[in-house]
């Protein structure tokens, strides 16, 4: 039997198929004149044009693009409350459907569900909701953005239902999600942190720092032991399957939305930031970034890039149910929140309230801050796809991997969506 990821070359490929040509963007490094062809759900071939064998493809369909166009991996967000009208944290599995089809629909073939701090029985009912999701294949889990969360730095998260690290309510959690619980946010300053760490490594639940008000060394403290978990988890897995390393083995703790939520960096007091970006340059953690130009300064985007490297940036959304929709009145969870100039904020205080871009739309600002393609799409795709250990799947375009895949025009505008080798978004004719 040949190797799944080395399919037989020489046999034709029968079953849907599919080819796109254009330049192939993966895995940092980009390619022109390449092709990529899909067979039953699958890519078959993703390389040059010259090592393409078309006779092997007689019946596959060439989706064209539009010149100058790009073929990336399908998007990765690791943060994302909704969109389309639908928010995640509303426990409505009809709107949260219309989410995730809008998302798929725009380049963001695997996400995680984020929900927001509310009370332990709204929680565990979302998480509920979500598993289904999971279960049926729609979402890769849920991200639990609270309620272990520092009252300093609440941003829009409700502080009545903020508190301390709590194994109960924890393991309740763990429990409603039933293995699709994935990473969750907290703040390594409160009270039971460590042993909040600890348990949700033990779980597979990858520890994500933020909305804190911890000084750099208790950062720093957090987050190599979360790293230290995740390494022991990952090396005792090793060993019951006979010590063969595999996918997922790298997995580290990340950052929630760096900069945001969380004291800025001063020369004097150097807090969370300083102490992020040093563990990020030595690859012990990965930062997320929400590049929309709202969160961040462009400027900000590409000198983190600069500073820590690609490989170590997850590109975020933090998308709310207004993605998609003109601006207006909405909600993230349970907290009232206007829009105005596609900016989401809270109407009780002006806080910013999550953001309204799409993952494609902040790869593409993330471009335009000076970053280039390569990085910005490794950020969105391959990166956040190790955090969820499914680099052997999703992430890279590669022979023998499921046939998620964008392709963009010149300016990074949607042209195609495949999600599972099935066209969700068809180029224009």
């Amino acid at each position: 039997m040949p190797d799944a990821h080395r399919p037989d070359t020489h046999e034709p490929v029968v079953g849907s198929a599919y080819i796109l040509a254009g330049t192939l963007i993966s895995d940092g490094a980009a390619t022109a004149d390449s092709v990529v062809a899909v067979a039953d759900g699958r890519i078959a071939y993703a390389g040059p044009r010259s090592g393409f064998d078309a006779a092997r493809f007689p019946v596959a369909e060439e989706l064209k693009l539009p010149p100058g166009s790009s073929i990336l991996p399908g998007l990765v967000d690791l943060h994302c409350h909704g969109a389309a009208g639908g928010g995640f944290p509303t426990g409505d599995s009809h709107a949260c459907r219309d989410a995730v089809s809008f998302l798929h629909r725009n380049g963001t073939t695997t996400l995680l569900a984020s929900l927001v701090t509310a009370s332990g029985q709204e929680l565990v009912r979302g998480v509920g909701v979500l598993r289904q999701l999971a279960d049926e294949g729609l979402i890769a889990g849920i991200h639990s953005e609270g309620p272990f969360l520092a009252q300093a730095r609440c941003g829009a998260q409700d502080p009545q239902w903020l508190r301390a690290p709590d194994p109960d309510l924890l393991r309740r959690l763990l429990d409603a999600a039933g293995g699709t619980l994935k990473t969750m946010t907290y703040a390594p300053e409160l009270p039971g942190a460590d042993g909040l760490v600890s348990m949700l490594a033990a779980n597979g639940v990858t520890p994500s720092l933020g909305h804190t008000d911890a000084d750099a060394q208790t950062t720093v403290d957090s987050l190599t032991s979360a790293a230290a978990s995740l390494r022991a988890r990952a090396g005792a897995l090793n060993a019951t399957n006979s010590g063969a390393s595999g996918p997922g083995t790298g997995r580290r703790p990340t950052v929630t939305h760096l900069f945001n939520g969380m004291p800025p960096l001063h020369h004097r007091s150097p807090g969370p930031v300083a102490a992020c970006l040093r563990l990020a340059a030595q690859g012990t953690v990965a930062v997320e970034l929400i590049g929309d130009g709202v969160h961040l300064d462009p400027a900000t985007v590409r000198m983190v890039f600069e500073l820590v490297g690609a490989g170590n940036v997850v590109l975020v959304t933090d998308s709310m149910a207004a993605t998609g929709l003109p601006d207006g009145d909405y909600a993230l969870g349970p907290a009232a929140v206007v829009v105005r100039d596609g900016v989401a904020a809270l109407k009780s205080n002006g806080a910013l309230a999550g953001g309204t871009a799409t993952l494609l739309e902040v790869v593409r600002r993330t471009i335009g801050a000076g970053v280039s393609p390569a990085d910005a799409v490794k950020s969105a795709t391959l990166v956040p796809a190790k955090i969820l250990g499914l680099e052997a799947e999703i992430g890279s375009l590669k022979a023998g991997m499921r046939a998620d895949i964008v392709a963009v025009d010149a300016d990074f505008g949607l042209a195609a969506v495949l999600r599972g080798g099935q066209p969700l978004a068809r180029p224009a004719s």
